[in-house]
């Protein structure tokens, strides 16, 4: 099995956008290129605010939905905790 990454985007006008891949550099040019999703199109660029891994495709998927129920405050702090994280060098991504 491959692994995969579930993400959130922050784009360029403020605004989050999560969605999950199996290659995160890749997926993450791809969206800076105009080629990813529509909605960060024309909120170009994006930059990484947040990622994990999953060990296959279901549960990064499952993962993008929970991480879509939540409220911007609560996305945001999962953010600012993973910024925290890679600051102490204690998360890789």
């Amino acid at each position: 099995m491959s692994e995969c990454w579930t993400y959130i985007l922050r784009c360029a006008d403020g605004t989050l956008y999560t969605g999950w891949t199996n290659s995160l550099e890749r997926r993450l040019c791809a969206h800076n290129a105009g080629r990813g999703a529509k909605y960060t199109r024309a909120r170009r660029p994006v930059e990484l605010a947040y990622c994990e891994k999953s060990t296959d495709r279901k549960a990064a998927m499952r993962r993008e939905w929970e991480i879509k129920q939540l409220s911007r405050a609560d996305k945001l702090r999962l953010c600012e905790r993973w910024k925290e994280r890679q600051r102490d060098g204690t998360v890789a991504g």
